[in-house]
């Protein structure tokens, strides 16, 4: 409903720039009410649900701000997916109205076999078979402010690293509503209706890109820039272009951005850049320290997930204290627990506890998951770290990618950041394999920097630079090279693919673990 706002005040501002369209404030508004009729005259009301595969496109945006004066509640689906997994989400939110792009046809297609709740099919982008065009939906309908909005929600899905993904419910309500526009008008970020402009680097089905690069600078009256794919090059090319002023990115990014030729680096212009926030991964200290020196203190990091909001800490904090993804809003707002629930002092390493946000989530259909997630009134995302004597949060990784060698604890994340150090390393995994002496022996798994070659000299190479900045325990025994890491879109390492490959392997040589 803040689109209608800045649609009467700005009409001929840019909304989205992408090189699938533009939409000014006036169109993306129009649009949204358009489309609100179109799903009302089909039997669409408040409280039903709409789920969508979509490429950064402006279409994208137009639906979004339907489900926020439709009442809708909306679901993106990461197109990436099978058809039969993107089905299974489809089917699991209960979409009423399926909306896809003609990209992704086939997948669509498979999609909607799986969800017969779905009965409104619509294309973006081109024609799917069984589905009504996006163009044709819209065409005779009134692009006026609908009468009687009513505020949406979201249903976003986890990402799924572990079994089935779960869709983060809360219940749709004026004042969690409020309260979310409240958070967006208190944003550090300044952005400045009309001037400021954001460039989206990440897929906006994930819930970091869409509240970072599309809802909240949209709900500012801000520009966005929409990337369709992500390259270092092509990120400095648009910020000079563009004047981008503020963007969301991940550690992945930043690292490939100081990959690049330092004549490539020093010509571009990023002196508009007044505002970079990031997350969704561990940063290592050396990229972030060469990213400030860089861009200058304008970094900002947050520690959240789809389920909420945790802590965050900007440039001249994190300098202060490096590593720490920031302190958190209110005293007890973060908890670090034992294995027994009791809380356990400043420095000592624990399960990470956020306090939930109004209108307490639930997974979706799965109230045991919900259930053994909170402790009271916090949750847990599963993530081990710390608070220090000032309350500054320090994350040392996941739970599940603990790796104990020797009956010592070895925390991947504190590996990978020495290791992505080395100029030979793009990227980098670190997971624990069974071994019969050790139980665990840590292994690295990298992707080379490009027109590298990947040797055993090299490997053995790679092992002595750990030593040199590491605990020997701490050191990878075996060093293994792959062209390309599992890593999702939003910046997170599928190590669990890793670790089932190797454990198998293990298995069939009849090694430890079988």
């Amino acid at each position: 409903m803040l689109a209608a706002f800045w649609a009467a005040r700005q009409p001929d501002v840019a909304a989205i720039v992408c090189e699938h369209g533009d939409r000014t404030f006036a169109e993306l508004n129009a649009n949204a009410n358009k489309l609100t009729r179109a799903l009302r005259a089909r039997g669409v009301g408040a409280g039903d649900s709409l789920g969508f595969m979509m490429a950064n496109r402006p279409e994208f945006a137009e639906v979004v701000n339907t489900t926020l004066r439709a009442g809708l509640r909306m679901t993106t689906i990461n197109w990436h997916l099978t058809g039969e997994e993107a089905g299974y989400i489809l089917d699991d939110c209960e979409a009423k109205v399926f909306v896809a792009d003609a990209r992704f046809a086939a997948a669509a297609r498979e999609a909607a076999t799986h969800a017969p709740g779905a009965t409104v099919l619509v294309s973006v982008g081109g024609e799917i078979d069984g589905f009504e065009t996006y163009e044709s939906l819209i065409a005779d309908e009134d692009g006026s402010d609908i009468p009687d909005p009513e505020v949406g929600s979201q249903m976003l899905y986890t990402s799924g690293t572990t079994g089935r993904p779960k869709g983060v419910n809360r219940p749709r309500s004026p004042e969690v509503a409020k309260l979310t526009a409240a958070a967006q008008l208190a944003s550090p970020a300044g952005y400045v209706p009309g001037e400021s402009v954001n460039l989206c680097t990440g897929p906006l089905y994930h819930a970091a890109p869409l509240a970072f690069s599309l809802s909240a600078p949209l709900a500012m009256g801000a520009t966005v820039v929409l990337m369709d794919g992500w390259s270092a090059a092509e990120t400095l090319e648009l910020m000079q272009r563009h004047k981008v002023t503020h963007t969301h990115m991940v550690p992945t990014m930043f690292h490939r951005l100081l990959s690049l030729p330092a004549d490539v680096r020093e010509a571009a212009d990023v002196s508009s850049v007044h505002y970079i926030i990031h997350g969704a991964a561990p940063c290592p200290v050396s990229v972030k320290k060469a990213i400030i020196e860089w861009f200058g203190p304008v970094v900002h990091e947050y520690y959240a997930a789809t389920e909420g909001a945790g802590t965050t800490v900007d440039s001249h904090q994190w300098l202060e204290k490096p590593g720490t993804v920031g302190k958190p809003p209110t005293p007890d707002h973060i908890r670090i627990l034992d294995e027994e629930g009791n809380d356990l002092p400043p420095g000592e390493i624990g399960t990470v506890f956020l306090k939930a946000p109004p209108g307490r989530f639930e997974y979706y259909k799965d109230p045991a998951k919900t259930e053994s997630s909170y402790r009271d009134t916090h949750y847990t995302l599963g993530d081990v770290g710390y608070l220090d004597e000032d309350g500054f949060l320090f994350l040392t990784d996941r739970s599940a990618n603990l790796i104990i060698s020797g009956g010592v604890n070895v925390y991947p994340a504190e590996v990978e950041a020495e290791l992505i150090a080395h100029p030979a390393v793009g990227d980098v995994a670190v997971i624990g394999v069974p071994d019969e002496e050790w139980g665990e022996k840590v292994v690295a798994v990298i992707e080379p920097q490009p027109d590298v070659e990947p040797t055993p000299e090299l490997a053995q190479e790679i092992i002595a630079f750990a030593r040199e900045h590491l605990a020997h325990y701490k050191c990878p025994r075996q060093v293994d090279f792959r062209p390309e890491l599992p890593r999702h879109d939003n910046g997170k390492l599928y190590k669990r693919l890793l670790r089932d490959e190797y454990r198998a392997a293990a298995q069939a040589e009849g090694g430890a673990g079988a």
